[in-house]
């Protein structure tokens, strides 16, 4: 059956106008639903301000069971993670029987843009540190043409240090403006895959089911086993091919000089993250993560997605008919925190950092769209995941502003029929007492990032330890910051048809 659904990205990409405008109206589903909540609770503050008030109290009370719920699976999450990391994961694999690990490759795509050889030559390093044969590792180091000669020459001179270093070192460049692309991590990638297949892969004759491909971004860093980790679960699982390897991500290559509200916006993605690999049926592949050999070439890596690390899950969930799933791997991968040349920089690159992650929203109706036509999944299926990710972009624009804004508005609006009421009396009463229960799931957060942290640099003072703990006092003002106003602003512009391009967050080091 023809799937070339596949590979749209936007409304206009389809002939037929009544499909155009049906994706269209998918487009507006999100804003529709985040919006709608917040004008709909600020106009029946006014006309029905009992009804919201009802309304508030109950979304605490269903906000605190998910912060319990959520904290419980941040724990059991934490103590898995602490036990992967001291499995001796290279033993492991000489355990699994009928299965010869050593015949797996691991095609690793580093894309880059402009960033300083010190970045690059980190993550290559933490490569070269790995525990897992470097015979059987590939590097692709992937360059774009439009960020100039002097970025293609530096990388020759990366080559030339590491080249020895792995099985394979391969340069690309890759072309700028091709038709039907968005210039961004996704096209170089799927650029980067096409040339290693044609020159390496192939030339060499390596089954595909024997690559793994780990699409990276540029600064990731990974801990010391974990490609031997991921072969293991490579290996044992059940049809193997038929699904994507999610690691958790952390922010600790630059942690100790982030900015406070910088590391709590990193640190909450990686406990949300750590909650997600609790949940697998809802998980989805985000930032770095790893894809059968099989897949990446088959299903082909999307070139016009902004949101390409969670697209490509989309994409092979429809092709094979929503036979496809993200296995969680409970190992780390390091990346960077948001940090800019100075604070104001790092405000601004943060929002717009959050705002490009929120334009997964986009999401929503490429797969609203690819459920109407591919008849094969199970309505069930279909149903669930459209809950999923309906609910996420829908809290992550609204939950902080209910919760911290909106949910004094009946009190406001509601004028003197409302305020000489018990329940106008006891509302800010109950939704104060439910928020400070839901402050224990902050202070789950504040003692276990602690207890992720990187060893302090030398002459860091210890007070420094304090300052990480006590910085999470910041989280609602971040929630709403950096969590509800870039959701909100992403989309919208999908509503309105201002469709963003990728932004490339900026790499600094201090």
């Amino acid at each position: 059956m023809e799937k070339n659904y596949l590979n749209i990205s936007k409304a206009s990409d389809l002939k037929g106008a009544t499909e155009r405008r049906l994706y269209r109206f998918f487009e507006t589903i999100p804003a529709i639903l985040s919006l709608g909540t917040l004008l709909g609770v600020f106009v029946f503050s006014w006309l029905l301000p009992s009804w919201v008030a009802i309304f508030v109290i109950c979304f605490c009370f269903y906000y605190l069971f998910r912060i319990i719920y959520f904290s419980i699976h941040q724990i059991i999450g934490y103590f898995t993670v602490k036990k992967h990391l001291k499995t001796d994961w290279l033993e492991e694999l000489k355990g699994v029987k009928n299965k010869d690990w050593k015949k797996i490759y691991h095609l690793i795509i580093l894309p880059t843009y402009k960033e300083g050889k010190k970045i690059i030559e980190e993550s290559l390093d933490s490569l070269v540190n790995s525990d897992y044969p470097k015979e059987k590792l590939i590097v692709v180091l992937a360059v774009e043409e439009r960020a100039g000669k002097e970025f293609y020459q530096s990388a020759k001179e990366i080559e030339k240090k590491y080249s020895h270093n792995f099985y394979k070192f391969l340069i690309t460049v890759h072309p700028d403006s091709i038709a039907g692309e968005i210039a961004g991590k996704g096209s170089n990638v799927a650029y980067a895959g096409k040339i290693a297949k044609e020159k390496i892969i192939d030339a060499l004759k390596v089954p595909y089911e024997n690559i793994l491909v780990s699409s990276f971004d540029i600064d990731t860093k990974v801990y010391p086993q974990y490609f031997s980790c991921l072969t293991w679960y490579y290996l044992t699982q059940e049809n193997p091919t038929r699904a994507s390897y999610q690691p958790i991500p952390v922010y600790n290559n630059n942690i100790w000089s982030a900015p406070a509200f910088s590391r709590v916006v990193s640190t909450s993605n990686t406990f949300w993250q750590m909650i997600q690999q609790e949940r697998s049926e809802k998980l989805t592949t985000y930032s770095s993560h790893a894809i059968p050999g099989k897949v990446f070439f088959e299903v082909g890596y999307p070139k016009n997605s902004v949101s390409d690390d969670s697209r490509i899950f989309w994409r092979a969930y429809l092709y094979y008919d929503g036979d496809y799933r993200v296995v969680p791997i409970y190992y780390l991968v390091s990346m960077d925190a948001v940090m800019a040349k100075n604070f104001f920089k790092t405000v601004i690159n943060q929002y717009k950092q959050q705002k490009r992650w929120a334009w997964g929203c986009n999401e929503i109706p490429y797969i609203m769209f690819g459920f109407l036509k591919n008849k094969n999944i199970p309505a069930w299926k279909r149903v669930s995941h459209l809950y999923t990710i309906l609910d996420g972009f829908w809290s992550w624009a609204t939950a902080a502003l209910l919760l911290l804004v909106f949910g004094w508005l009946p009190i406001l609006l509601g004028g003197k029929s409302f305020n000489f009421t018990i329940l106008s009396f006891n509302l800010p009463i109950l939704t104060g007492r439910i928020m400070t229960i839901s402050m224990l799931g902050m202070l789950v957060s504040a003692v276990l990032s602690t207890m992720l942290l990187p060893p302090l640099p030398k002459g860091m003072s210890q007070l420094k330890k304090i300052s990480v703990f006590l910085q999470w006092i910041f989280l609602p003002v971040t929630l709403i910051l950096f969590g509800a106003f870039p959701a909100l602003d992403a989309q919208i512009r999908l509503m309105l048809g201002k469709y963003m391009g990728f932004w490339v967050t900026e790499k600094i080091r201090k």
